[in-house]
């Protein structure tokens, strides 16, 4: 990213707002160019329309500029040191029977939130399926092999890295689509990346 605009988002990021004057004055830069750097960014979902503030004293209003949620992803994170502290207390209490139970049961719990026809065949359950894991950001896609058989075929894991070290998680997806499809999906193709892909089979018998 241009190297102004990472400096625009970290300002707004460090005191959660930021009025076109303040950023000029802080960044040593125009108010025009600043104004220009913040229409790119707003273009981008980085930066969200400005809101007005009132001044208390005589004036005109100004215009506050704050982060999108989706700026959020610009600033490092932490969550897979998180996460592995947290597998490393859930495996301190819990057998390897509870804890793959209680990642099935978060799967179940993330299939609630799709409504899917009761009266669906399974071909319409794939691609319900295969639709929701694509908009949470899988790219996944489904195919119909020659033996019948469905294929759904996720080329990005959300999970990677995580999964990596805990292969527990993967049993989220399987009962995930196993409510889904109202079929088990057991068998799981891994390819070794880069890239690492993972196709789950789904025997319509």
């Amino acid at each position: 990213m241009q190297a102004t605009r990472e400096r625009i988002l970290k300002i707004l990021k460090e005191r959660g707002h930021a009025t076109v004057k303040e950023l000029s004055e802080t960044l040593d830069l125009t108010t025009v160019t600043i104004r220009h750097h913040l229409d790119t960014l707003r273009r981008e979902d980085l930066v969200a329309a400005p809101r007005v503030r009132h001044r208390k004293a005589p004036g005109r209003p100004q215009h506050v500029y704050t982060l999108t949620q989706e700026a959020s992803d610009f600033f490092p994170k932490r969550y897979e040191r998180l996460i592995d502290f947290m597998f490393d207390e859930v495996h301190a209490r819990l057998s390897s029977d509870e804890v793959e139970a209680m990642m099935e049961d978060i799967g179940r719990r993330i299939a609630d939130e799709v409504r899917i026809p009761q009266a669906a065949d399974l071909e319409e359950r794939v691609v319900v399926a295969a639709n929701f894991l694509d908009d949470r950001g899988y790219m996944a896609h489904w195919e119909r092999a020659e033996d019948g058989n469905y294929l759904i075929h996720v080329a990005n894991c959300p999970y990677e890295g995580v999964s990596d070290r805990h292969h527990e998680v993967c049993k989220i997806d399987q009962a995930l689509l196993r409510e889904l499809l109202g079929k088990p999906c057991e068998e799981i193709r891994r390819t070794s990346g880069p890239p690492r892909r993972c196709t789950y089979v789904v025997t319509p018998a």
